[in-house]
């Protein structure tokens, strides 16, 4: 390794301040779980699906992200592409931690119940998608999104460790030209997982936008996560002579970019359903117009999109990093809220009983508890190699644009 841009010392500190803060975290949850009663192996696995699917969120998005900035051949990939690779490289993981949502099934998912206890209506919707929705396909089929995201993770990997170790200039080339098809299957994979684990949380419900959004949303999530472990190495040798203003800057534009596609999505979704108004779509938004679902949808509006969008026009908001850094804890918060928003009003079953406060502050401490193990993880693999890589022809480009300003 090149010991000029090695991880910096005190890195493992903060790897153990993520398992302690994951430790509360998994204490708390487990506490709100027993408190539920009667509910508590129904409550496990449903706060678990949030906090699943929040964390595997930075890890694909990354990925994405990733792919993103070999295809561009932008400097400002450089500066990123290490912490990238290590949030990749948390899908692993995320993989083992799938088996409680196999486990899990019958507490989650209403198409996995004996058709002899669902009502009419929904024995004849899951009679009609039984062949897609049952639980060896499900599996069969998330073992098959798993295969193409980390084929593509340890592939562009194998690629960067060519370039590191024997300065192969080839390395990038062969990366980009992974990256392009890759990006295609990957957003395909991510498309039918969110349709998997998310979607048919609701028998009738459907909409073809979804992975579009779910994908803007992966992103938003990843960026607000990637300018947070910036100003964490920035302030610390030897990245704090690296990350300038230009940097966040860049950082900050790309963060504005996916507000503004994840509104978009959102508010187009909302709106070609509401004009259609069909009868399997409408309840949907029904169910989350009512009782608190609707004050936590209006501050998705002004918390996700408007605010953050308003700050973000601004170019020295933009090259700050301590305003930056506030901007993007606002979307790492909303976008756990937004996740609460999509799924938790699916397991109210139509209203008959609504979260508690209680309830809400499990979700939050599952979605803790869990992201102890993958920062952990993620701060781990960071620490295995340089923090930049340092054979690569554009890093001179890339340092030297940030020092210009």
């Amino acid at each position: 390794m090149n010991t000029k841009y090695a991880a910096p010392a005190d890195l493992g500190k903060i790897q153990g301040i993520a398992f302690g803060l994951g430790l509360l975290g998994l204490i708390g949850w487990v506490i709100g779980v027993v408190m539920s009663g009667g509910h508590a192996k129904d409550t496990f696995f449903q706060t678990y699906l949030v906090a699943y699917v929040f964390w595997i969120g930075i890890s694909l998005g990354c990925l994405g992200l990733l792919m993103i900035q070999y295809l561009g051949g932008a400097s400002w990939g450089l500066v990123i592409r290490r912490p990238l690779e290590a949030a990749a490289h948390t899908l692993v993981l995320m993989l083992v931690l799938f088996v409680p949502i196999i486990v899990g099934l019958h507490s989650l998912y209403e198409w996995s119940h004996d058709p002899s206890t669902l009502s009419e209506a929904a024995r004849k919707m899951v009679e009609h998608k039984k062949v897609w929705l049952n639980p060896t396909a499900f599996a069969v089929r998330t073992a098959v999104y798993f295969a193409i995201w980390l084929g593509l993770a340890f592939t562009l990997r194998k690629f960067s460790r060519q370039q590191d170790e024997n300065a192969d200039m080839g390395a990038v080339q062969r990366a980009q030209n992974w990256s392009g098809p890759g990006f295609l299957f990957y957003g395909l994979a991510v498309t039918f997982a969110a349709i998997d684990w998310i979607m048919s949380l609701d028998l009738e419900w459907f909409s073809t936008i979804f992975g579009m959004l779910t994908i803007a949303g992966q992103g938003v999530l990843s960026i607000a996560f990637l300018i947070w472990i910036l100003v964490i190495l920035g302030k610390r040798e030897p990245m704090a002579h690296v990350y300038q203003p230009k940097h966040f800057h860049d950082l900050g534009k790309l963060q504005l970019a996916l507000v503004m596609v994840w509104a978009y999505f959102s508010f187009s979704q909302l709106l070609i359903i509401w004009a259609g108004n069909l009868p399997e779509e409408i309840p949907w938004y029904l169910e989350r117009f009512k009782g608190p679902w609707r004050y936590i949808g209006m501050a998705l509006i002004f918390l996700h999109f408007l605010l953050p969008f308003l700050l973000l026009l601004s170019r020295d908001l933009k090259r700050d990093a301590r305003r930056l850094k506030l901007v993007a804890a606002l979307l790492i918060v909303m976008r756990i809220v937004d996740l609460l928003w999509l799924i938790v009003p699916e397991f109210e079953h139509g209203g008959q009983h609504h979260t508690s406060p209680a309830g809400y502050v499990t979700y939050v401490a599952a979605v803790i508890g869990l992201g102890g193990i993958w920062l952990g993880w993620f701060f781990w693999q960071l620490r295995q190699r340089a923090l930049l890589p340092y054979n690569d022809p554009q890093l001179h480009e890339a340092l030297a644009a940030g020092g210009h300003h």
